[in-house]
């Protein structure tokens, strides 16, 4: 075989395999900006629930543990959740209010539960899939590999207004979900319109206004 053939088949491993390179889950906080609020996470057990880890155990899936500032400057322990991840979320976002989301899986970006939005209480608000989100077509359109789909390429965050959350999908793409209800909108910018649907349906597309995720 060729020597530049030979090093082009090298390149392309490694990076398939650098691609899908996870570091290990590990117990993390995050806090709300006011910092009234933080949610700690425990990574769960159950490997064998992860995509490529058929033959695992399974066991525990994450939990989520719920603080609230306290009058007196310390925190206290509100509630107690068990999440919808086997072993983690990839990012998790806390509001104001001590709302929770959660987005994509440790080890599995874009399968099983895409984003989740939990109550200040733990109670589980809404979950989606991307199957919920997009269409068959335009899942297979996102980027996979080993065992990720890279479905979103820019920021997410909880906007200023406290009521939604923000994910840039791509340049012109962006995923509103209303903490409160749970409900979507995923919008697209063409020209001078601003187009939104509230689910899979890739031909219906309508006004902002009309599917107002806050709603």
């Amino acid at each position: 075989m060729p020597i530049r053939t030979l090093a082009l088949i090298l390149l392309l491993t490694l990076g398939t395999a650098s691609a899908d390179d996870w570091p290990s889950p590990q117990t993390r906080e995050v806090f709300s900006a006011s910092r009234d609020h933080f949610v700690r996470i425990v990574p769960g057990t159950s490997w064998g629930d992860l995509r490529g880890f058929q033959g695992a155990s399974r066991g525990a899936y994450a939990t989520a543990e719920f603080f609230r500032r306290d009058s007196d400057g310390g925190y206290r322990s509100t509630a107690r959740t068990t999440l919808l991840n086997p072993v983690a979320p990839v990012e998790f976002m806390v509001a104001n209010d001590g709302r929770l989301v959660t987005l994509d899986n440790w080890h599995n970006r874009g399968y099983g539960t895409a984003v989740a939005i939990y109550g200040a209480d733990g109670k589980l608000v809404k979950a989606y899939t991307l199957a919920d989100i997009f269409s068959a077509e335009e899942i297979q359109a996102f980027p996979h590999s080993v065992s990720s789909i890279d479905w979103h390429d820019g920021p997410a965050y909880i906007n200023k207004d406290e009521k939604t959350f923000y994910l840039m999908i791509k340049s012109g793409d962006d995923l509103v979900i209303g903490l409160e209800s749970g409900n979507f909108a995923y919008c697209r910018t063409r020209g001078a319109s601003y187009l939104c649907r509230d689910g899979n349906d890739a031909s219906r597309w309508g006004a902002y206004g009309e599917m107002a995720p806050t709603r």
